[in-house]
């Protein structure tokens, strides 16, 4: 029969003499409506695919969306996301090291956005791995490829994803919480919190890998998932994405009730703007942007799909370091207070060793020493005296 095949698009499975193989179009064409067939021939070699795919995958010879200007527009955003994964990964290092060497932000609240920056950093350098391991060369056979490295780089892509989602769900319990109760128990908390974040999504990657190798046990388990497979992954993080977001209405309408109920009225507008402030802040914070697509199938707007996800994905990790460290008023007011720390010990250094520096240079001190030197040395003090007798 035909081995299986990867022509540069799509990845053909092995069939028998005769066998005519039906897939559909690669997922990076916009349509998904036809069929290509390959038939494996008599000489066991495979024909060329029909109807072709200018034709079967929605677009025609003179059109600007081929696989070469599809590649070339995938290459271009790949750029666009790397891009937005470096700063994401620079400015949450930054904020890491600000929480950390600063004993005045050691509380619960900053402990959690640790943990969650933690998770933004996991997957960005998934991706960074998962790229690197999968698609650094371009004449890699998609078909044949099924390492033990591969499989580890997607298992750690899928893992980091899921603990970024149950962080960015322990964000909004955690902050409904604050606003629902008036006294919390920190340490309580924060232990379930950090077993929740991290635990649920190691037991949820356990029964997926050990389903993979089980049941799908193909390629760099990074192709088209049966349903339980899929499910495994898909339904966690779809679940998270939905609490969330009734947790975030739910914030928005307390925020609503407070400000309404805040003595000294003051104008709509300017509640309006707090509030809308408010909302802003929150939408990274949550991962609101995530329900837009949530629920949709995997081929639906996958033009949006990649600007939503892929694209302001990326520099959600920028965005949450920006508004919830860089931004914050206490940060600061302390990295300024630092900062004139520093420049005021650096001026007393300086201070300090250019009055040594004076000190020593100057000709008084000569004088000075020649002095103590005449009281602490007889021997001088008596020739100095001869030298006088004799000159008289």
């Amino acid at each position: 029969g035909c081995a299986r095949d990867w022509d540069g698009l799509t990845c053909w499975p092995r069939a028998t003499f005769g066998e005519v193989v039906k897939i559909p179009c690669p997922q990076f064409f916009e349509e998904f409506t036809s069929f290509l067939q390959r038939n494996c021939t008599q000489e066991e070699y495979w024909s060329e695919p029909f109807p072709p795919y200018t034709i079967a995958c929605g677009f025609d010879e003179g059109s600007s969306k081929g696989p070469e200007d599809q590649k070339s527009y995938y290459s271009a955003f790949w750029r666009v996301y790397t891009a937005g994964y470096a700063a994401s990964v620079t400015s949450l290092i930054t904020a890491l090291i600000v929480f950390a060497a600063f004993r005045k932000f050691h509380c619960t609240r900053n402990y959690i956005h640790m943990h969650l920056f933690v998770s933004f950093i996991l997957r960005a350098v998934a991706v960074f791995t998962k790229d690197a391991v999968l698609f650094a060369d371009e004449t890699m056979d998609h078909c044949l490829m099924s390492t033990v490295a591969c499989k580890a780089a997607v298992a750690f892509f899928q893992f980091s994803i899921l603990a970024n989602f149950f962080w960015l769900l322990i964000e909004g319990i955690y902050l409904q919480t604050l606003l629902l109760l008036t006294f919390v128990s920190n340490k309580k908390f924060v232990w379930w919190f950090i077993f929740t974040g991290w635990g649920a999504p190691t037991a949820v990657m356990f029964a997926w890998v050990l389903t993979r190798i089980h049941q799908q046990n193909t390629g760099c388990w990074d192709d088209d998932e049966n349903g339980v497979v899929l499910w495994i992954i898909k339904g966690p993080i779809l679940l998270t994405v939905l609490i969330n977001f009734i947790i975030f209405i739910n914030v928005i309408r307390i925020l609503v009730h407070k400000l309404k109920s805040q003595e000294g009225g003051g104008s709509h507008s300017s509640h309006f703007v707090r509030l809308a402030k408010s909302t802003l802040l929150l939408i990274p914070l949550f991962g609101v942007h995530y329900i837009v697509f949530a629920f949709f199938p995997e081929s639906t707007g996958l033009e949006a799909r990649l600007y939503i996800e892929l694209g302001l994905g990326s520099f959600q990790g920028f965005v949450v370091a920006l508004l919830y460290c860089f931004s914050n008023a206490e940060v600061q007011t302390e990295l300024k207070k630092q900062l004139c720390k520093w420049q005021h010990q650096e001026y007393l250094t300086f201070t300090h060793r250019h009055g040594a520096l004076s000190r020593e240079t100057s000709p008084v001190n000569y004088v000075t020493q020649l002095s103590l030197l005449d009281k602490i040395s007889p021997k001088r003090r008596t020739s100095v005296l001869q030298d006088g007798v004799t000159t008289v």
